[in-house]
């Protein structure tokens, strides 16, 4: 008896800000992540208030998945892909996020992408925002802390829903939407943009020109954007699914002093029940009110918005996993490195990768358990994967066994939490080929299977490669999962160098 259910859904996942490039082509408007440089582990990016000539901006070539989007897909579908998960940028369906017509070059882009899917036989799951709100609406309104937004977001995923009914019926809303419960979502996940031009992309606990009453506001608009879309969706088409996206915290007390355990509650609660709460059971939590009182927040609702959020639960619930939390009360604590949103402890009991995130397999099992035990609807984790610097043999071959390892250890986690009960639907690990990293905005920050000759700079020619890890998910994929080892070593399969593949 397989580990994994019949149908489940192996795959991968992109963003379309960090792979598609093409940033102004063929009718397409500037997005939020156009107006930002590029950086480094050590060196922050930048939010610029209009582009800066002669200056790198990774979003603006990405990897030009654009262009190569069906030798990419065939990649995909090669290795025996059932799901790739991507994003519509907004802005190349309305250039503005308010524009009277659509651009229909970027409605035909899309069809194709997703027909070309189709003929690989893979599955599309879409994400309806991805840190891709159009420049013109953060510009103008001031990002999603307007409540214009909510209508010109639903217009948006309406047109969508009509455009390609029969190719997509699996959905997501919003990416990572949990990430306006910290400063490091105004930008990226608000559209609401530092005052100042050339400003630090910071990923801080506290950022100076961070207002929480505007950034709860905003959050609470995405809020019902989402329960509108939802119910479009289904009444558009009733085969649709749609579901959140959270960035999954799994948080650990670092001690079991009563107070360590207090603030682990609480954590959790912020990071991922505040948000989860509202999109699976339709409503704030209880202890919604006295968060808000603790941070000077009174969230503006309008009559009829708790009958909105009611009425527009989520079918499904995604998310992302990378690291594990610990959290601890006692500032002498030694501080964790690669801190994402909030401040960590360091967990003396787990590893780290070379970008200071905490590897722990063990934590996704955890939070698996966790959600499904509270939400009892079908999960999916939608992005998964390491984040590494690369080399290049003289041979061209690319050997990752630090992947295959990581996502080895992982994938047995959720062997071990669909045996415990979870209803788990599927499995896209993030960025099957390398693309431009959120966070940094670097290249060598690298998750793929498929290796791209793209670098910091933005020199490169955009050459695909196939990594030692290509070979070894195309077996998970085969076997649903019951092949776990590399297939090269445990197997003695003979296979061709990881040349360069020619374009």
């Amino acid at each position: 008896m397989s580990k994994f259910p019949d149908g489940f859904l192996w795959g991968g996942a992109l963003a379309a800000n960090q792979c598609e490039g093409a940033y102004l082509e063929d009718g397409k408007g500037l997005s939020v992540p156009d107006v930002i440089k590029g950086g480094t582990m050590d060196t922050p990016r930048k939010v610029t208030t209009t582009i800066h000539e002669g200056e790198y901006y990774p979003s603006h070539e990405a990897i030009d998945f654009y262009h190569r989007y069906k030798e990419d897909i065939a990649l995909f579908g090669e290795m025996g892909f059932k799901c790739l998960r991507v994003s519509i940028n907004w802005s190349r369906i309305f250039p503005t996020g308010e524009d009277e017509e659509p651009n229909q070059a970027g409605i035909d882009f899309y069809r194709s992408m997703f027909e070309e899917m189709h003929k690989n036989d893979i599955e599309p799951l879409v994400t309806l925002s991805h840190y891709e709100l159009p420049f013109a609406l953060a510009k103008k309104y001031g990002g999603w802390s307007n409540r214009k937004l909510i209508d010109l977001f639903v217009r948006y995923t309406k047109l969508c829903f009509t455009e390609y009914k029969g190719l997509v019926k699996l959905w997501i809303t919003f990416n990572e939407i949990n990430c306006l419960c910290a400063p490091f979502g105004n930008v990226m996940g608000a559209g609401i943009m530092p005052p100042e031009d050339n400003t630090l992309l910071d990923f801080s606990v506290k950022v100076e020109w961070d207002d929480e009453q505007r950034r709860y506001q905003a959050l609470h608009h995405q809020f019902v954007a989402s329960a509108l879309a939802v119910k479009a969706a289904h009444e558009i088409d009733p085969e649709n699914k749609v579901a959140c996206m959270i960035a999954s915290r799994a948080v650990y007390p670092y001690s079991c002093r009563p107070e360590d355990v207090l603030l682990a509650q609480k954590m959790e609660r912020i990071c991922n029940h505040y948000c989860g709460d509202v999109h699976a059971r339709g409503a704030y939590p209880s202890w919604a009110p006295r968060l808000w009182e603790e941070k000077g927040v009174s969230i503006d609702m309008e009559p009829g918005d708790e009958q909105i959020l009611a009425e527009g639960k989520v079918d499904f619930y995604t998310f992302s996993y990378y690291k594990s939390s610990t959290v601890s009360t006692d500032p002498t604590v030694e501080a964790g490195t690669g801190n994402v949103f909030y401040d960590d402890a360091l967990n003396p009991y787990l590893k780290f990768s070379d970008w200071g995130w905490a590897i722990d397999p063990k934590g996704l099992r955890w939070y698996l358990n966790d959600m499904y035990d509270r939400y009892q609807i079908p999960l999916m984790v939608v992005e998964n994967g390491l984040g590494a610097a690369d080399t290049v043999e003289e041979d061209g071959s690319i050997h990752d066994d630090y992947r295959i390892d990581y996502m080895r250890e992982h994938v047995e986690q959720m062997a071990e939490a669909v045996h415990d009960g979870v209803d788990l639907m599927g499995y896209t690990m993030w960025g099957p080929i390398d693309i431009v990293s959120a966070g940094t905005g670097e290249m060598k920050k690298r998750y793929g299977f498929v290796y791209v000759d793209k670098h910091n700079d933005g020199s490169g020619d955009l050459r695909r490669a196939k990594k030692d890890s290509f070979f070894w998910f195309k077996k998970v994929c085969e076997t649903n999962g019951e092949e776990l080892q590399d297939p090269s070593s445990a197997h003695g399969v003979i296979r061709d160098p990881c040349v360069y593949l020619a374009r």
